[in-house]
């Protein structure tokens, strides 16, 4: 259970990293910021976390676009297979 924890963990924290050296489209140039500004929630993600998310980390939450976040989470979901590690699987 912890390394399952610690695998989320890592994740959160490298999709903000790919976020923030995505190149592309202009639009995709403010994903960076975007995902930056969720540096607010992390104290709401470490794993054995039982606090509720602030306004803060939600309203940065809401602000980032759908595309930016969802292509976050595929460069993230990505990066066992291109390190060649096993996937990750969450129960």
């Amino acid at each position: 259970m912890a390394s399952v924890r610690a695998t989320l963990l890592m994740m959160f924290l490298v999709a903000l990293v790919a976020a923030q050296t995505q190149v592309g489209e202009v639009r995709a140039q403010s994903c960076p910021s975007q995902m930056a500004s969720l540096n607010v929630c992390g104290p709401f993600v470490v794993p054995g976390s039982s606090r509720r998310p602030s306004s803060e980390c939600c309203g940065a939450l809401q602000a980032v676009e759908h595309d930016c976040l969802c292509s976050t989470l595929r460069v993230a979901t990505s990066l066992p297979s291109a390190c060649h590690l096993p996937p990750v699987s969450c129960d």
